[in-house]
């Protein structure tokens, strides 16, 4: 039996998680390793992105996938991939398709809101990952985790994250991966304090569309390494809708068995009986 290789586990990952962390990872060593396109073209410029003659609206997306420098181009990509992975995976507020995505999107954008009009741009990967994290830590905050070498409760963590922020790039730094938090916080509030505590309805949710978007088809395949698996189709459906009507009208071979004289038999009895 083989053992699964790296394009094996890549596939294996959730999709937003691993599609993030491999632009992240291309990008970056771009940015800091081999230039072969200029790094100005990657940064978060508002003045850039909404010129009239020809907007580069790319940063509003690059910005938020360029590492740090050095340590920062292995440690950004883990924290990215494990925090996103945690959402899309066991997080019960990410359980419908495309609920990640419109979060990131409205994460994004409020981090772009602060960040341009307060610093006039720059690389916002570090908030983004500090946003995840202070999700994260949401659906089991007094559980207890590892960060570094000490053991601190979950919500706990991104004050950790901010403190060894600010010891290493200085409040310049830390202000700017504070913005994630306060854009994670909101988040958090409009979807779940807000509705669950104060009387009020969630104004953030999935459009249709984007739910078609990240839905699985029926019948879709998963490969593994004695074959390949085949989703179920849900019971009394066909092609994904449910059925209606007589279910002599079914389309099977063993439909022909589901009615008249064979479908009326009766309990049968042992060869041999009375």
């Amino acid at each position: 039996m083989s053992s699964p290789s790296l394009a094996d586990a890549f596939w294996a990952a959730p999709p937003i998680a691993r599609t993030l962390t491999a632009a992240t990872l291309v990008l970056s060593i771009n940015f800091w390793i081999l230039p072969i396109i200029n790094r100005n073209y990657f940064i978060f410029f508002p003045g850039e992105v909404f010129k009239l003659w020809v907007p580069q609206v790319w940063r509003l997306v690059t910005a938020f996938l360029i590492t740090g420098p050095k340590l920062s181009l292995i440690l950004d990509p883990y924290f990215l991939f494990t925090y996103c992975k945690a959402l899309e995976v066991d997080s019960g507020r990410f359980s419908q398709p495309g609920d990640l995505f419109v979060a990131l999107v409205f994460i994004c954008s409020v981090i772009l809101l602060l960040t341009g009009f307060i610093f006039g741009g720059g690389l916002l990967l570090s908030p983004l990952i500090l946003a995840l994290a202070y999700l994260h830590v949401q659906d089991a905050p007094d559980a207890m985790m590892t960060f570094f070498f000490f053991s601190i409760r979950r919500k706990y963590l991104p004050a950790c994250m901010l403190l060894v922020t600010f010891l290493m790039a200085g409040p310049y730094g830390a202000l700017l991966e504070a913005f994630g938090l306060v854009a994670a916080h909101l988040y958090d509030f409009l979807t779940r304090i807000w509705p669950s505590y104060g009387g009020g309805t969630n104004p953030i949710r999935t459009p249709r569309m984007v739910q078609q978007w990240f839905a699985k088809p029926f019948g879709s395949g998963t490969t593994r390494s004695y074959g390949t698996a085949f989703q179920a189709r849900p019971a009394g459906s066909v092609g994904g809708q449910s059925q209606t009507g007589n279910s002599s009208r079914s389309s099977g071979w063993t439909s022909g068995f589901t009615s008249g004289s064979w479908g009326s038999r009766g309990p049968g009895r042992r060869l041999g009986g009375d």
